[in-house]
């Protein structure tokens, strides 16, 4: 499944299912073919989201200073996608609502 997010604060953000659906469970939101995020709810969402990458960058920080590897694609030369990676265009969004008071939908 794809996930459209739309606001009128900005463009529309496409995501695939897996980082959609893990970006809204950090957030608090239940993933699914429709939803909302009001106006209101967005500061927390952006310091769940902002606390959650830093807890992300540290943990592949300490497992990078123990030699450890973060799977198949660390160990084929490729670098995976971090959270930062996946959550940034969200936070824009995020950031671009709240300042605009729009809330952001999916699903409709």
């Amino acid at each position: 499944m794809l996930y459209k997010f739309k606001s009128q604060a900005d463009s529309d953000l496409f995501m695939n299912q897996g980082p959609a659906e893990r970006i809204l469970a950090i957030i608090g939101k239940d993933p699914g073919p429709k939803g909302i995020i009001e106006p209101a709810d967005m500061p927390q969402a952006i310091a769940r989201l902002e606390a959650a990458v830093v807890e992300d960058e540290k943990f592949r920080s300490e497992r990078a200073a123990n030699g450890e590897t973060a799977g198949s694609a660390a160990s084929s030369g490729s670098q995976a996608i971090t959270l930062h990676q996946r959550a940034w265009p969200f936070l824009q969004l995020l950031k671009r609502s709240l300042e605009a008071d729009k809330p952001i939908v999916w699903g409709v």
